[in-house]
Protein backbone atom coordinates (compact mmCIF):
# COMPACT_ATOMS: atom_id res chain seq x y z
CA UNK A 1 0.00 0.00 0.00
CA UNK A 2 1.34 3.29 -0.43
CA UNK A 3 -0.01 6.55 0.62
CA UNK A 4 0.24 10.60 -0.75
CA UNK A 5 3.51 12.27 0.65
CA UNK A 6 3.23 15.11 -1.52
CA UNK A 7 2.90 17.28 -4.44
CA UNK A 8 5.46 18.50 -6.84
CA UNK A 9 4.55 21.98 -7.37
CA UNK A 10 7.36 23.30 -9.67
CA UNK A 11 10.82 22.62 -10.98
CA UNK A 12 14.13 24.10 -9.24
CA UNK A 13 16.48 25.57 -11.15
CA UNK A 14 17.82 23.54 -14.15
CA UNK A 15 19.52 20.41 -12.62
CA UNK A 16 16.51 18.52 -12.24
CA UNK A 17 15.33 19.12 -8.58
CA UNK A 18 11.58 19.58 -8.05
CA UNK A 19 9.66 21.33 -5.23
CA UNK A 20 7.47 19.20 -3.41
CA UNK A 21 5.12 20.01 -1.00
CA UNK A 22 4.70 17.97 2.08
CA UNK A 23 1.81 16.03 2.80
CA UNK A 24 3.25 14.09 5.06
CA UNK A 25 5.24 13.02 8.25
CA UNK A 26 8.95 12.93 9.13
CA UNK A 27 9.90 14.14 5.88
CA UNK A 28 13.58 14.26 6.55
CA UNK A 29 13.58 10.53 6.84
CA UNK A 30 11.03 9.83 4.08
CA UNK A 31 12.67 11.68 1.25
CA UNK A 32 16.32 10.49 2.49
CA UNK A 33 18.45 9.80 -0.19
CA UNK A 34 18.46 6.35 -1.18
CA UNK A 35 14.55 5.86 -0.65
CA UNK A 36 12.10 5.37 -3.17
CA UNK A 37 8.81 6.86 -4.22
CA UNK A 38 6.63 6.80 -6.71
CA UNK A 39 5.32 9.64 -8.87
CA UNK A 40 1.58 9.38 -10.00
CA UNK A 41 -0.28 11.26 -12.40
CA UNK A 42 -3.14 9.96 -13.49
CA UNK A 43 -3.34 6.12 -13.96
CA UNK A 44 0.71 6.60 -14.99
CA UNK A 45 2.76 5.32 -12.53
CA UNK A 46 6.17 6.09 -12.38
CA UNK A 47 8.84 4.20 -9.64
CA UNK A 48 12.41 6.49 -8.58
CA UNK A 49 14.91 6.53 -6.30
CA UNK A 50 15.85 10.06 -4.67
CA UNK A 51 19.54 11.10 -5.31
CA UNK A 52 19.13 14.27 -3.12
CA UNK A 53 17.40 16.00 -0.93
CA UNK A 54 17.33 19.49 0.78
CA UNK A 55 14.77 22.17 2.18
CA UNK A 56 14.48 25.62 0.82
CA UNK A 57 11.55 28.16 1.76
CA UNK A 58 9.43 25.77 3.19
CA UNK A 59 9.66 22.79 0.26
CA UNK A 60 11.36 20.12 0.10
CA UNK A 61 13.31 19.72 -3.06
CA UNK A 62 14.37 16.26 -4.56
CA UNK A 63 16.45 14.95 -7.13
CA UNK A 64 15.94 11.70 -8.80
CA UNK A 65 18.54 9.57 -9.56
CA UNK A 66 19.23 9.37 -13.44
CA UNK A 67 16.90 12.70 -14.14
CA UNK A 68 19.86 15.25 -13.63
CA UNK A 69 18.16 17.66 -15.40
CA UNK A 70 15.07 20.32 -15.95
CA UNK A 71 13.98 18.14 -19.22
CA UNK A 72 13.20 15.09 -17.34
CA UNK A 73 11.42 16.04 -14.68
CA UNK A 74 9.17 19.01 -16.19
CA UNK A 75 6.43 16.40 -16.89
CA UNK A 76 5.89 15.56 -13.54
CA UNK A 77 5.16 19.15 -12.34
CA UNK A 78 1.28 18.81 -10.77
CA UNK A 79 1.78 14.56 -10.17
CA UNK A 80 1.26 13.18 -6.85
CA UNK A 81 4.38 11.52 -4.55
CA UNK A 82 3.35 8.45 -3.08
CA UNK A 83 5.70 6.12 -0.90
CA UNK A 84 4.71 2.01 0.22
CA UNK A 85 3.90 2.43 4.03
CA UNK A 86 6.77 -0.53 4.10
CA UNK A 87 9.75 1.39 2.55
CA UNK A 88 10.24 3.57 5.44
CA UNK A 89 9.67 1.99 9.11
CA UNK A 90 9.77 4.99 11.74
CA UNK A 91 9.01 4.08 14.88
CA UNK A 92 6.86 5.66 16.87
CA UNK A 93 6.68 6.93 20.28
CA UNK A 94 3.26 7.02 22.69
CA UNK A 95 0.65 9.41 21.64
CA UNK A 96 2.52 9.35 18.00
CA UNK A 97 1.04 8.67 14.83
CA UNK A 98 1.43 8.61 11.00
CA UNK A 99 -0.50 11.08 9.57
CA UNK A 100 -1.80 8.71 6.61
CA UNK A 101 -3.20 6.90 10.17
CA UNK A 102 -4.86 10.46 11.36
CA UNK A 103 -6.47 11.85 7.87
CA UNK A 104 -9.52 10.24 7.57
CA UNK A 105 -10.86 9.41 11.00
CA UNK A 106 -13.95 10.50 12.06
CA UNK A 107 -13.46 13.32 15.27
CA UNK A 108 -16.31 13.28 17.86
CA UNK A 109 -16.67 15.73 20.86
CA UNK A 110 -19.37 14.54 23.55
CA UNK A 111 -20.23 11.47 21.20
CA UNK A 112 -21.39 14.06 18.33
CA UNK A 113 -19.67 13.43 15.05
CA UNK A 114 -18.14 16.73 13.90
CA UNK A 115 -16.58 15.23 10.64
CA UNK A 116 -13.50 13.91 9.16
CA UNK A 117 -9.54 14.81 9.30
CA UNK A 118 -8.88 16.22 6.02
CA UNK A 119 -5.35 17.67 6.68
CA UNK A 120 -2.71 18.32 9.33
CA UNK A 121 -0.39 20.91 9.18
CA UNK A 122 2.62 21.16 11.42
CA UNK A 123 2.68 25.15 13.33
CA UNK A 124 5.89 24.68 15.44
CA UNK A 125 4.21 24.20 18.57
CA UNK A 126 1.99 21.13 17.36
CA UNK A 127 0.19 19.90 14.75
CA UNK A 128 -3.05 21.19 13.72
CA UNK A 129 -5.57 18.65 12.06
CA UNK A 130 -8.61 20.34 9.28
CA UNK A 131 -11.88 18.47 10.21
CA UNK A 132 -14.41 19.14 8.04
CA UNK A 133 -17.90 18.48 8.29
CA UNK A 134 -21.17 20.67 8.51
CA UNK A 135 -18.18 23.26 8.89
CA UNK A 136 -14.61 23.39 9.07
CA UNK A 137 -13.10 23.23 12.57
CA UNK A 138 -9.14 23.42 13.30
CA UNK A 139 -8.15 21.24 16.18
CA UNK A 140 -4.91 21.53 17.68
CA UNK A 141 -3.36 17.67 18.68
CA UNK A 142 -2.72 18.59 22.30
CA UNK A 143 -3.01 16.54 25.54
CA UNK A 144 -6.14 19.05 26.79
CA UNK A 145 -7.73 18.47 23.70
CA UNK A 146 -7.66 15.23 22.19
CA UNK A 147 -8.23 12.77 23.87
CA UNK A 148 -8.53 9.37 22.70
CA UNK A 149 -7.26 8.15 18.73
CA UNK A 150 -8.77 4.74 17.62
CA UNK A 151 -6.76 4.81 14.52
CA UNK A 152 -8.17 0.82 14.05
CA UNK A 153 -11.67 2.25 14.03
CA UNK A 154 -10.89 5.69 12.65
CA UNK A 155 -11.75 7.85 15.17
CA UNK A 156 -10.80 10.80 17.65
CA UNK A 157 -12.27 11.84 20.73
CA UNK A 158 -11.85 15.26 21.28
CA UNK A 159 -13.00 17.90 24.50
CA UNK A 160 -13.53 20.74 22.94
CA UNK A 161 -12.13 23.91 24.83
CA UNK A 162 -14.46 26.93 24.81
CA UNK A 163 -14.28 28.50 21.66
CA UNK A 164 -12.60 25.87 19.70
CA UNK A 165 -15.68 25.10 17.79
CA UNK A 166 -17.45 28.56 17.23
Amino acid sequence: MSVNVGKIVNMHGIKGEVRVLSASDFTEERFKPGNEVIIKQGSTETPVKIKSYRTHKNFHLLQFEGMENINFVEKFKGADVHQEVDEIAIPLEENEYYYHDIIGCTVFNDGKPLGRVKDIFETGANDVWVVKGDKEYLIPYIEDVVKKVDVANKTIEIEAMDGLLS
